[in-house]
């Protein structure tokens, strides 16, 4: 039989009820609120509690208010940098690659309900990875919803709602987004 861990992770409909997924749910939130509580001093201990959370991480400063669903699932490059008020809901994968910078209030989600009310009521959800790739910044408040891949060196405006890939070394805008210019590399 498979678990509802198994399902989240190859993109199934999935309940998360499941009591294993809650437990690594309450894990993450306490880490979250230790990193949160740790200020700006000690880096070292601001990247051990990292190093906890997250399920990969090069170096990185995340500025309270962050929050995540499980941690685990979000893989960090090197030079990270978050603003305040992050929000990352990560049921699949958010792969973030090298010198990427949130701006405040950035959300990245991977997860989605059912469309039909009949089948949102029973709780179950479906999670889609996303992938930013290195040297993206993506300005405050701008949205990332499930199964995007944001190339190379792209800029998402700030309040940006990004429903579909970004190619590299592009600037988008708006709700949704759309492609504004090209970017020097």
């Amino acid at each position: 039989m498979t678990s509802e861990r198994e399902k989240m992770a190859t993109q199934q409909w999935f309940s998360p009820a499941d009591r294993e997924l809650a437990e690594q749910r309450r894990r993450a939130k306490q880490l979250c609120r230790q990193l949160n509580q740790q200020g700006p001093e000690p880096f070292k201990a601001h990247q051990q509690l990292a190093r906890q959370l997250f399920g990969r991480v090069g170096s990185c400063y995340i500025e309270p208010d962050f929050w995540c669903d499980y941690g685990i699932n979000i893989l960090l490059g090197q030079r990270f940098y978050a603003n305040h008020h992050c929000v990352m809901l990560d049921a699949a994968t958010i792969t973030i690659g090298d010198d990427v910078m949130l701006g405040p209030a950035v959300q990245i989600y991977t997860v989605s309900h059912p469309m039909a009310a009949s089948e949102r009521v029973t709780g179950i959800e479906q999670a889609h990875p996303i992938f930013i790739g290195n040297r993206v910044w993506i300005g405050g408040g701008a949205i990332i919803l499930p199964g995007v891949n944001i190339g190379e060196g792209a800029v998402i405006a700030a309040g940006a709602v990004v429903n579909r890939d970004v190619e590299p070394y592009s600037l988008v805008a708006g709700q949704p987004a759309k492609l504004i210019k090209t970017l020097p590399r």
